[in-house]
C-alpha cells in the first residue's frame, strides 16, 4: 500500500499570502508599542536595520527554496551544505523552538486585543485560540491556507486604513527623512539596535513558507517568487506604519499598550476602535496559524527523514496532514504562551532565528562554493549570505551583550 503524502495544492499568490500574512501578523499588530518603548523616536530606523538583515537572508533562502524544495526547510538547507545529520538535527529542534515560541506571541497578542471586546480571563483568550488554530491546521493545508489569505487581506485593510488616515504624517516623515531615520538621542544607538532586534522578530515568516515546498505546485518556481513578494510588500507597509505610529502616538503611550494600533486609529479617526481591534485579532490568528503549521511540517519533515521519531512523519489518509506532529507543537505552545511575557518570547523567537539564519547564510555561501551540486537557475551573489550570516550574528552580539 503506498504511503500517504503531502498534497500538492498551493499556488503562487496563495504562497505568498499566506507568507505575507504571518509576516505582518507577526510584528507590526504586536509588537510596535514594544520597539518604541527600546528606540523612541528611532523606530522607523529600527524597523529599517531589521528589514536590511531580514532582507539579506531572503534572498539566501530564495536561492536555497530553489534548489532544495522540500519540507523542513532550513534542516534541509544545512544537510546539503554539510551532510550531518545530527547538525541539521539541531537545526530542526531550533527551528521548532521558534515555531511554537512564535504561536505563543501570537497568542498572546491575541488574548491583548481579544480581551477589549470579550471579558474572559487572558489565559482562556489563549487556549482557546490554539486549539481553534490546532483544529485548522490539522483540517488540511489548502484550507488552512486559504483561511490564512482571507485573514491576509483584513490585515493589510487595517494597515491600509492606519496610512489612509496618516497618510499627512506618513507625508511629512518621508520629507524630513534626515529626522524620521535618526537616532532618538534619548535611547542611543543602543536603542535603536535594541529595537531592531525586537523588529526583526516583525519579519520572520519567510522562513516558514518554505516549510510547505511540498504542498507547493512548481515549486522550484513558486517558492522564490513568493518569498520575495511577501517580504517587499511587508517592508513597505512596517516602515509607513511605524512612521505613522511615532509621529500621532508617544513613545511611552505605545509601550504601555497591549493594543498599540488601536491606540494609533483612535487618534487619527474618529471611526470606532472596534474595527482595528478586530483586525488586530485576525492578525494575531493568522500568524499563529503559519507558525504553528511551520512547526508540524519542521518536524514531520525531521522525522521524514530518520532524525526524530517516525510517529511524526505519520500523515492522516483524509486530511493529508501530520496530525500527531500538529498537537504536539499546539500543545508545546500553550505552554509557553501561558507561562512567558510577551517581550520574552519574541526575545527568545528573534534569538533563535537569528542562529538559523547564521547557519543558513552560511550553508549557501558553502553550497555556492561547489557550483557543480544543486544547480538552480535563482542565485544571487556570493557575497549575499556572507553578509546576511555577519548581520545576523552582529545582531545577535548585541543582544548578547545588552540583554
Amino acid at each position: 500500500m503506498p504511503r500517504t503524502t503531502l498534497k500538492r495544492s498551493l499556488g503562487l499568490w496563495l504562497v505568498a499570502l499566506y507568507g505575507l500574512g504571518n509576516i505582518v501578523g507577526a510584528g507590526i499588530y504586536v509588537l510596535i508599542g514594544k520597539v518604541a518603548g527600546e528606540a523612541g523616536l528611532g523606530t522607523a530606523l529600527s524597523f529599517v536595520l531589521a528589514s536590511i538583515v531580514a532582507g539579506f537572508t531572503a534572498l539566501s533562502y530564495m536561492e536555497l527554496s530553489a534548489r532544495f524544495p522540500v519540507s523542513a526547510g532550513a534542516t534541509a538547507f544545512v544537510h546539503g551544505a554539510f551532510n550531518r545529520s545530527s547538525l541539521s538535527r539541531i537545526i530542526g529542534i531550533l527551528m521548532i523552538i521558534s515555531g511554537i515560541v512564535s504561536t505563543g506571541v501570537l497568542a498572546r497578542g491575541f488574548a491583548g486585543y481579544a480581551k477589549a471586546i470579550v471579558p474572559f480571563p487572558e489565559p482562556l483568550l489563549i487556549l482557546g485560540v490554539i486549539l481553534a488554530l490546532m483544529l485548522v491546521a490539522i483540517k488540511g493545508i489548502k484550507e488552512s491556507a486559504a483561511l490564512a489569505a482571507v485573514f491576509t487581506f483584513v490585515e493589510l485593510a487595517g494597515l491600509g486604513l492606519i496610512i489612509w488616515f496618516g497618510r499627512n504624517a506618513l507625508i511629512e516623515g518621508l520629507a524630513q527623512p534626515s529626522q524620521t531615520f535618526a537616532i532618538d538621542p534619548n535611547f542611543g544607538l543602543a536603542g535603536v539596535l535594541a529595537g531592531a532586534f525586537l523588529a526583526f522578530y516583525a519579519f520572520i515568516g519567510f522562513e516558514d513558507m518554505v516549510n510547505v515546498s511540498e504542498e507547493v505546485k512548481k515549486p522550484e518556481r513558486t517558492m522564490p517568487l513568493a518569498i520575495i513578494i511577501a517580504l517587499v510588500i511587508a517592508t513597505i507597509l512596517y516602515i509607513a506604519v511605524a512612521i505613522i505610529a511615532i509621529a500621532t502616538i508617544s513613545t511611552t503611550e505605545l509601550a504601555a499598550s497591549d493594543a498599540p494600533l488601536t491606540l494609533v486609529f483612535t487618534r487619527l479617526t474618529t471611526a470606532p476602535a472596534i474595527i482595528i481591534t478586530l483586525i488586530g485579532v485576525s492578525a494575531a490568528i493568522n500568524g499563529g496559524l503559519a507558525h504553528l503549521i511551520m512547526g508540524s511540517r519542521m518536524l514531520y519533515g525531521m522525522a521524514k527523514r530518520g532524525w526524530v521519531h517516525k510517529k511524526f512523519a505519520k500523515v492522516h489518509a483524509n486530511t493529508r496532514t501530520p496530525v500527531v506532529a500538529t498537537v504536539v507543537i499546539a500543545s508545546a505552545t500553550a505552554l509557553s504562551a501561558l507561562f512567558l511575557p510577551l517581550t520574552v518570547l519574541a526575545r527568545a523567537t528573534s534569538l533563535v532565528v537569528l542562529s538559523i539564519f547564521v547557519l543558513v547564510n552560511v550553508s549557501l555561501f558553502v553550497i555556492k562554493g561547489r557550483p557543480q551540486k544543486h544547480q538552480s537557475n535563482l542565485r544571487v551573489p556570493r557575497w549575499v549570505p556572507l553578509a546576511g550570516a555577519i548581520t545576523s550574528s552582529c545582531l545577535i552580539i548585541f543582544e548578547i551583550v545588552n540583554g
